[in-house]
């Protein structure tokens, strides 16, 4: 009997959330309860899904299973270097997968393959920038995997002639699409064999639509056994039967779901006949030899082509909402036209800083997610010799400035149905990253053109508006972003010294002889910074920043902080006030666990609005307030009874003592007394 291949395909990927400024990416609230959607989207699937549980009859764990260790899988280079630093373990356990299945398939065929480092869509991007994609992509696999890619995943599948021709250019043997964008598929599952107008070959593997469609949208993972079922009763004729389908299917769209394929994956080994493995072995093992031909262009989730991209083709996330898509045309104009005055930029700067400026874009990518000692290491084998050090840094920066232009062309900017959305407005951050890294000189000219395309860009929310406004409202930054990683870093220095997890990790900070030196670690450029504050240690804590050769300097809430220095100085904030304001009973019953924080500073908070009756002090009044702060920093309102007790003790006091507690009331969130009020 001959063995089928069962090959089961996940593409893994989330946006990059990052900053551009601060290279981190901040707290995301639609993500709740956690910090943000990768955060959450890691809980829910990446990290279930390299530790899936099966089970027993009775509902016990019978084993743990790294499902990638079954089956093929990619992952987006930006997802994993957000992983290789905030989920270390489910990313050692990705890369543990792929060495396992090296050792358990025939041939020693890992199961991950490549991507293009940047979610675009390539089929949209001139030649060059498929090419520097392909090849930042080949070359993180490289350094992550230890091994060269045999297969190339397209972000969303979208494939064109030039596409197809630049992968198979640089080595791959093997890319997979759907199965309507390809004609004349195998009948066999079998990969066809394209050849691309420039004369390169490359295997094509089409995925059983109905199949993956059912995993994906389906029954399937609510019925792990009519999974099998649909497998082992498919056409005997059949030699190769794969499905592919978002990896985020397992867990996060539908909960549970790496459990299901975990069963199916245990199971489906016992049945004679079936070969599970990755695609590699399936090609080694049913060549390709039918020549097939491409619909162009074409992806898996756009039925206009790639139009989803550019145009209101009328595909979207909610159908049943009467919402216009017209925004994704300004937008893709908008950036494809910076892109080219970013790109000529940077041939004419780059030709008198760099041997070949072209070449040390593409060579990039093989430093572009590593530490700040080997971009720059990687640089200085790339300038011409006897540049000085400026020089040398405005390299780095043109390299950036390269960085963002590509990802600010990530498809997750216009999958989705607003332009107000989170996705549009990150590329849109990566634009005005960019567009600063131009220079002062080029900078608005450039911003200018943009703001003319975005112009013409409408928010289906009459509230957002136009694409401009989002742009200078929710995009540019109010505070220059070195003064708030100064004012940050100097804060949490004072308030917070002890903290290991106040410091940004793009950014060196240091204070001397009165100024504060902020050098960016990845482009080595360097700021002189004056910073006074915090003026005082609560959340009302005002810093003061501004550049050594500017007179007016910015003032800076608590909120202007970077998230890192602003969670340290809140927990040191925290920490205090529990020392400061909860009574010795309450931090006792805190202590052994008969209350929670929340509780005692409830309890806290009414005894010393209660006190006021008797004590309107300055410093009663602080306490008040202090505790206010407390529960503000655990994210707790104001209790209601709490509210009404200070109402009673400033009714009960008169006009004039009464007056005293203002402040508590503003605190506690009364208006200001109208004259006359009592």
């Amino acid at each position: 009997m001959k063995s089928r291949s069962i090959v089961i395909h996940g593409h893994f990927y989330q946006p990059p959330r990052e900053d551009p400024w601060l290279e981190e990416l901040e707290r995301e609230p639609s993500a709740s309860p956690f910090h943000d959607w990768n955060e959450r989207i890691e809980q829910e699937c990446y990290r279930a899904v390299v530790a899936a549980r099966t089970y027993d009859g009775d509902g016990r764990i019978r084993g743990i299973l790294n499902t990638l260790e079954r089956i093929s899988f990619d992952y987006g280079p930006t997802l994993l270097e957000w992983m290789e630093h905030e989920a270390p373990r489910t990313y050692a356990g990705v890369l543990a997968a792929d060495r396992a299945s090296r050792s358990r398939n025939p041939g020693g065929h890992g199961n991950a393959i490549a991507s293009p480092y940047h979610h675009i869509i390539l089929p949209l991007s001139p030649r060059r920038e498929k090419v520097t994609e392909v090849r930042w992509g080949i070359a993180d696999f490289r350094r992550r995997f230890g091994r060269d890619p045999v297969g190339f995943w397209l972000p969303e599948t979208a494939a064109d002639d030039e596409t197809l021709d630049v992968v198979a250019r640089e080595g791959i043997r093997y890319t997979i699409l759907a199965p309507h964008q390809v004609e004349g598929v195998p009948a066999d599952g079998r990969a066809g064999r394209y050849r691309t107008r420039g004369g390169h070959e490359i295997a094509v593997f089409a995925y059983d639509g109905g199949l993956s469609h059912d995993v994906a949208f389906g029954p399937l993972l609510r019925d792990s056994r009519q999974w099998l079922a649909r497998l082992t009763a498919a056409d005997p004729a059949i030699d190769v039967l794969s499905l592919a389908t978002d990896g985020e299917t397992f867990g996060h769209h539908h909960r549970f779901g790496e459990i299901a394929l975990a069963w199916l994956l245990t199971e489906i080994v016992r049945h004679p006949g079936y070969t599970v493995e990755n695609f590699s072995a399936a090609l080694e093992r049913w060549p390709a030899s039918k020549e097939v031909q491409l619909v162009e262009p074409s992806s898996w989730s756009c039925t206009h082509g790639v139009e989803r991209w550019r145009s209101n083709c009328g595909c979207r996330i909610a159908p049943e909402r009467p919402t216009q898509q017209a925004w994704r045309t300004p937008l893709r104009q908008g950036l494809d036209s910076l892109a080219a005055l970013l790109h000529a930029q940077f041939e004419g700067e780059g030709q008198r800083l760099f041997r070949d400026c072209w070449a040390a874009r593409e060579g990039y990518g093989a430093v572009v997610a590593s530490e700040p000692k080997e971009i720059a290491g990687f640089v200085s084998t790339q300038v011409q010799d006897g540049l000085d050090a400026h020089q040398t840094v405005r390299a780095r920066e043109l390299l950036e400035m390269e960085r963002n232009a590509l990802r600010m062309f990530t498809s997750c900017g216009w999958f989705f149905d607003d332009l107000a959305g989170l996705e549009p407005l990150q590329v849109l951050r990566y634009a005005a990253r960019a567009i600063e890294l131009a220079g002062r000189d080029g900078a608005p000219r450039l911003e200018a053109g943009l703001l003319r395309h975005l112009a013409e860009a409408r928010s289906n929310d009459p509230a957002a508006g136009t694409g401009d406004l989002l742009y200078r409202e929710r995009i540019k930054p109010r505070i220059a972003p070195v003064l708030r990683i100064a004012a940050g870093s100097v804060a949490a220095a004072r308030l917070a010294p002890a903290d290991p997890d106040a410091a940004n990790r793009c950014y060196d900070v240091r204070e001397e002889n009165g100024s504060v030196r902020v050098i960016h670690r990845r482009t080595g450029r360097e700021s002189r910074c004056r910073v006074d504050g915090p003026s005082d240690a609560t959340l009302r804590l005002r810093v003061t920043a501004a550049f050594e050769d500017e007179a007016q300097p910015a003032a800076l809430g608590l909120g202007d902080l970077p998230e890192r220095a602003r969670d340290a100085v809140r927990r040191a904030l925290r920490r205090s006030l529990i020392e400061r304001r909860l009574p010795a009973e309450l931090r006792q019953a805190l202590d052994e666990g008969r209350l929670d924080l929340a509780e005692a500073s409830r309890q806290a908070l009414d005894g010393a609005v209660s006190a006021l009756a008797a004590d309107q002090s300055l410093a009663a009044i602080a306490a008040v307030i202090d505790l206010a702060d407390l529960l503000e920093l655990q994210g707790k309102s104001v209790p209601f009874d709490a509210q009404t007790r200070l109402y009673e003790v400033r009714s009960s006091l008169g006009a004039e003592r009464g007056a005293r507690l203002d402040p508590a009331l503003a605190r506690l969130g009364f208006a200001k007394p109208r004259g006359g009020d009592d």
